[in-house]
């Protein structure tokens, strides 16, 4: 587990988050990874992802799980868990969880608040009785490789990643549980 982080309150979103969330999905998306893509790509794959319909959607899903981080009553980041995974045909584990997503403020990073909503995720998907948690990383996002890598996450696979005609190599990592 990690330190604790004065006033940092993890907490199940509300219906009254979702727009919260979408704006800080949408934003630490383009902050990290706007870059890459023409806007021909990047605005449907954000109005796809991101919207607020589509945050609504994910969070009435018995098969997701979303944990969010208010830090000085500031949403700070937030992380999303799924049962099972499409990605299981790369792994030789059973009983499969995805970490879908974990996304901090661009501000915000850097104080310990993606690492309490991985021990959140882990913990969560624990609970629910996965033994091992597939996820998948940008291959250049070198800062989250060594951050998964600290978890004990390898990876097993190279996959694509579609956002419109744009592909991005990625890695598959993968993790076990105790």
């Amino acid at each position: 587990m990690t330190a604790r982080i004065e006033s940092l309150i993890l907490r199940q979103p509300t219906a009254a988050d979702v727009p919260a969330l979408a704006d800080l999905g949408r934003h630490s998306f383009v902050v990290k990874f706007g870059h890459l893509y023409t806007s021909d790509n990047l605005d449907p794959f954000l109005e796809e992802v991101f919207s607020q319909d589509a945050i609504a959607a994910e969070l009435a899903d018995p098969e997701r799980r979303y944990c969010i981080a208010e830090l000085g009553g500031t949403l700070a980041g937030y992380c999303k868990v799924g049962l099972g995974s499409s990605y299981a045909e790369h792994s030789s584990g059973s009983h499969f969880g995805e970490l879908k997503q974990l996304y901090t403020a661009p501000d915000m990073t850097g104080r310990g608040i993606g690492a309490a909503l991985m021990d959140w995720a882990l913990e969560e998907l624990k609970a629910l009785g996965v033994q091992t948690v597939l996820l998948t990383v940008y291959s250049e996002n070198y800062g989250a490789q060594r951050f998964y890598e600290r978890y004990g996450f390898a990876k097993i696979a190279d996959i694509d990643f579609w956002v419109g005609s744009h592909r991005d190599d990625e890695f598959l990592l993968e993790g076990r549980l105790g």
